[in-house]
């Protein structure tokens, strides 16, 4: 075959172009791609094998291969030598394929005659759509220049799939962006809703992909080039020397930005027939191919950076800004590859849920979504480059399952599945104003987590008693730097306000681990659950936490304050920090300041050694909650971010109940009120069992709070207490079985 010159290159781009713009059936169409390719690289096989499902290859055009074997010939992922191409997302360039490992002889395409094999991955931005091959008799290698022209056209493809250029029955293609999808994710947020997608930041649409002038494409990629080098800058020198984590994000872009090889890889492609725009995404789309087989936490984070730099140059390149003029739709469920705090809380209650491709259960997006009480569902892969705006999309944040675009009946299903909820709502309503109290007598107080002022309008018509928990980090990580003293004071006194008497118990920070702030140095550690977090932060850098204390007391202004600290795993920590309370409490009282009507200490229980300290603690402590989500995974060593292992242990298992009943014996023992803070303290049947051990108070999300109410109200907490004791003597795994069996016997 003779080398590959730029007028070759240029002359196979524009001759697919033009048959783009003709006006023909999908499967012709796709059947003509096939010919024009074989023709314009010498070669006697062309062939294109698309995606049916995420495991399935079909032969869905050739030229060359027998004809009949079209829509019949199918490979598992892996499968043969296209399987491998598929799987791998990398090349396969072979002289004699019969030979080489892995490969599949398929009789009926009549491929025996052709020993030369060069098959490239059709994909776009790391989204797998195919496998693009050329075959021919000859025994021989592809050059590396027929290699990079025909990925070159393999990426002019994949973009010609998102301008629909193959819709038709007959082709995989044709159900992008128009069948119905089901995405299946993790639930990170419960509850459901319908809507219409409203994506975060939509897609740069590429729609020139092929250029007329190669000078002139060189000469627009530079300028926009400069134009983000520029930009890059100029966010640096507004970021500031202070802000370090900021600037060390922009220093990875700025030198990304000045790589020549970034840049020389896409003026290549340009000379080969490209746009400037579809350069840009070619390599977009080969270095995530790179990056996410490589086995480097931090190399792969690289990943995020890039694709953000690439998509500020096609901004610039086609400006596309992100107001791309469409109106958000009247029900918006917000999708997004990821999400910060700040950009979610902006959004606040018009949002009907969130889907994100990536995040994490106990990220600030997931705070804020549990805060505006909207479905999360998280780690749903190819969301972002399956939906488009204005789609109808149900999210079931319950299961955590995303339909796109889906069918009537599966609507109606989901319809009537949110009016039984809706029902159910109702009748928790009419318990608001009523107490819980089991039918033995038993009284459980129901409080409420919160952790914005938008939360706390739920606090009268939930039926809570009360705030058990309010995060306060999250006026730290929504914003771009630190806040004023006065203004955390001004926001302290609203939540009180707003609770009306209520008590309110503010945990301070819980940074560290998946909570940092922007403008705070994150250390390098290899386990960040178990590291310098919370209130070790807080002792180890008592600045903020002073700060934070002053604010609350002031806040309080005369009235009653409460105030708890996170992850306390030693006494000596809480009797540091409940003496830097006490300072500071001391210090506002020389000022002249009012002081707090009645002041309240507690610890949050996270760390199981906690439980086992002198009495004296349980003694100094005005009150003990238990941080039933850390708590659980350290106790399990099960990390609650990992899929894999954090729904394997059970919270009704007699191993955690028992130590729960320690817990619950040594503060009985020393007089300190209990109460138990987390997920878990919101499942009815297990609020039902936290009861039954003896743990008088449970906070939750304020949805919760009606169901966990009827279930209490209709159990005798004295027959749970005999059923767990029953399960633990007969030596059981889990009381789960037992109270689910007890439950179904309740009246409703």
């Amino acid at each position: 075959m003779p080398h590959r010159t730029e007028t070759d290159s240029r002359k196979l781009l524009r001759r697919l172009r033009d048959e783009m713009s003709l006006a023909s059936p999908g499967q012709e169409r796709l059947d003509r791609i096939t010919t024009i390719i074989a023709e314009s690289m010498g070669v006697e096989v062309c062939s294109v094998y698309l995606f049916r499902d995420p495991e399935t290859l079909e032969l869905c055009a050739t030229e060359g291969l027998k004809p009949e074997a079209v829509h019949q010939t199918r490979l598992r992922l892996g499968e043969g030598l296209v399987g491998r191409v598929a799987k791998l997302a990398k090349p396969i360039n072979s002289a004699d394929a019969p030979s080489e490992p892995g490969f599949r002889y398929m009789s009926e395409t009549g491929e025996e005659a052709y020993s030369s094999f060069l098959g490239v991955p059709i994909q776009r931005l790391g989204e797998r759509l195919g496998v693009l091959v050329v075959q021919a008799r000859e025994p021989r290698l592809y050059s590396d220049d027929e290699l990079y022209g025909l990925e070159v056209v393999a990426m002019v493809i994949a973009e010609m799939t998102e301008l629909g250029a193959f819709v038709g029955e007959e082709t995989a293609f044709a159900s992008l962006h128009k069948n119905p999808v089901m995405l299946h994710g993790v639930t990170a947020q419960e509850g459901e809703a319908e809507g219409n997608v409203w994506l975060h930041q939509p897609r740069v649409v590429i729609t020139n992909l092929v250029n007329d002038d190669s000078r002139a494409e060189l000469e627009r990629l530079n300028d926009a080039v400069g134009k983000l080098r520029v930009s890059i800058d100029e966010l640096m020198a507004a970021a500031g020397s202070r802000d370090k984590e900021h600037q060390e994000v922009l220093q990875t872009y700025r030198m990304f930005a000045h790589s020549r090889g970034w840049l020389k890889r896409m003026e290549e492609d340009i000379r080969l027939g490209l746009s400037a725009e579809a350069a840009v995404e070619k390599e977009q789309s080969a270095a995530r191919a790179r990056l996410e087989r490589v086995p480097d936490a931090y190399l792969r984070d690289r990943l995020h950076d890039l694709d953000d730099l690439s998509n500020r140059l096609l901004r610039i390149l086609t400006g596309q800004g992100h107001e791309t003029g469409a109106e958000m739709p009247e029900r918006p469920i917000l999708v997004a590859r990821n999400i910060g705090p700040g950009e979610l809380l902006d959004y606040g209650r018009k949002l009907r849920g969130v889907v994100l491709e990536e995040g994490a259960v106990g990220s600030h997006a997931t705070i804020v979504a549990r805060a505006l009480a909207i479905p999360l569902v998280i780690n749903v892969p190819r969301i972002t480059t399956e939906a488009l705006n204005g789609d109808h999309i149900l999210v079931d944040g319950t299961e955590g399952m995303v339909h796109l675009r889906p069918d009537d009946s599966v609507s109606t299903a989901f319809r009537d599945k949110m009016a039984m909820q809706a029902k159910a709502q109702e009748r928790y309503a009419s318990l608001r104003d009523k107490p819980a109290v089991g039918r033995c007598g038993t009284r459980v107080t129901l409080k409420m987590n919160a952790g914005l002022m938008a939360d706390l309008p739920s606090l009268p018509s939930s039926g809570a008693e009360a705030v058990g928990l309010f995060r306060t980090e999250l006026q730290f990580l929504a914003r771009e730097k630190m806040p004023r003293r006065s203004e955390l004071v001004v926001n302290y006194a609203r939540v009180i306000d707003a609770a009306d008497g209520k008590d309110v118990h503010f945990r301070t920070l819980d940074i560290g681990s998946d909570k940092v702030m922007p403008y705070m140095n994150r250390p390098d550690e290899p386990n960040p659950a178990m590291g310098w977090r919370a209130l070790r932060v807080g002792l180890d850098k008592p600045g903020v936490l002073r700060m934070q204390l002053q604010a609350l007391i002031r806040a309080a202004n005369g009235r009653p304050l409460s105030v708890m600290f996170p992850l306390v795993a030693a006494p000596s920590e809480f009797s540091r920090a409940r003496d830097m309370l006490m300072r500071e409490i001391e210090r506002e009282r020389r000022l002249g300041h009012v002081l707090p009507e009645r002041l309240q200490v507690g610890a949050m229980l996270e760390c199981c050694a906690l439980a086992y300290a002198p009495k004296s603690f349980f003694q100094e402590a005005d009150f003990i909650s238990i941080g039933g989500n850390d708590l659980k995974q350290f106790f399990f060593a099960a990390d609650r971010e990992n899929e894999l292992v954090r729904r394997r242990y059970d919270t009704l298992s007699t191993s955690f109940l028992t130590f729960l009943q320690l817990v619950v014996d040594r503060c009985y023992e020393a007089e300190a009120r209990l109460s138990f803070c987390g997920e878990d303290a919101g499942r009815p049947v297990d609020a039902l069992a936290l009861a039954g051990i003896g743990i008088p108070a449970l906070s939750m999300r304020p949805a919760s709070i009606g169901p966990v109410k009827s279930l209490i109200r209709r159990a005798n907490i004295n027959e749970v207490s005999e059923i767990i004791a029953r399960v633990q003597a007969r030596g059981l795994e889990s009381a789960r079985p037992a109270l689910l069996d007890y439950v179904s016997t309740l009246v409703e």
